[in-house]
């Protein structure tokens, strides 16, 4: 990756998005998802004070947890929401350091790329060239954004209710997460009540999934 032409700014939101080479299959099982949201945690700072794998096995026996080794102050970005889906991932990001989002989507992605060759004995790039941005403008567009990540998951036929799908902020935006698996902070940018927020997000979930199925129809 390099740096972008039109450079992301500091408290920009953004929708980022990255895809596997050729819609390659790149979470195969509950462990690759978990590396992956782990990521996202260690790898949200200027400087870890200790390697990854030392992190995976000290938060493996429950001895510590995250929040209490890194710098909040040295954060590259706040994520408002997220899903992992089996090719690709979307983030809504808000840039909190010079090139930030930059620095967060290549340490994940690179991490990630070395964690799954070695697991599935593989070489080469993972990921389809630079990762995709748009900038969220506002609050109406973000919590309509919230609400197509969510519902991709169903969206893509991989459950029926998006609650059922573990890999996303969903339940977060519900209350339903135990504090252990919270990785967002939306507070200030989402203020619906989760209630509303199901039924807002389940209104369009048969009407996003039509939408995909005729997506190939189109000139886009």
């Amino acid at each position: 990756m390099s740096y972008r032409k039109v450079p992301l700014v500091n408290d920009g939101i953004y929708h980022v998005f990255s895809k596997s080479i050729a819609g390659f299959n790149i979470f195969n099982c509950i462990r690759d998802y978990g590396r992956m949201m782990n990521e996202m945690l260690f790898y949200n700072t200027e400087s870890p004070p200790f390697k990854f794998s030392l992190y995976e096995e000290l938060n493996k026996k429950h001895e510590l947890l995250m929040s209490g080794l890194l710098d909040p102050s040295k954060r590259l970005v706040a994520i408002l929401a997220y899903c992992l889906m089996p090719t690709h991932i979307h983030f809504i990001l808000k840039q909190l350091t010079e090139n930030g989002i930059y620095n967060f989507q290549r340490l994940i992605l690179m991490s990630y790329t070395k964690y799954f060759n070695k697991k599935y004995k593989r070489k080469g790039p993972l990921w389809e060239g630079r990762f995709k941005n748009v900038l969220v403008k506002d609050d109406d567009q973000f919590l309509h954004l919230t609400r197509y990540i969510h519902l991709n998951p169903t969206t893509a036929s991989l459950v029926d209710d998006p609650k059922d799908w573990e890999f996303s902020s969903y339940k977060e935006y519900l209350d339903l997460a135990t504090k252990r698996d919270k990785l967002c902070e939306f507070s200030g940018y989402f203020n619906m009540d989760p209630v509303l927020y199901e039924k807002f997000v389940n209104d369009r979930k048969d009407y996003q999934k039509k939408l995909a199925s005729i997506k190939h129809l189109t000139l886009e």
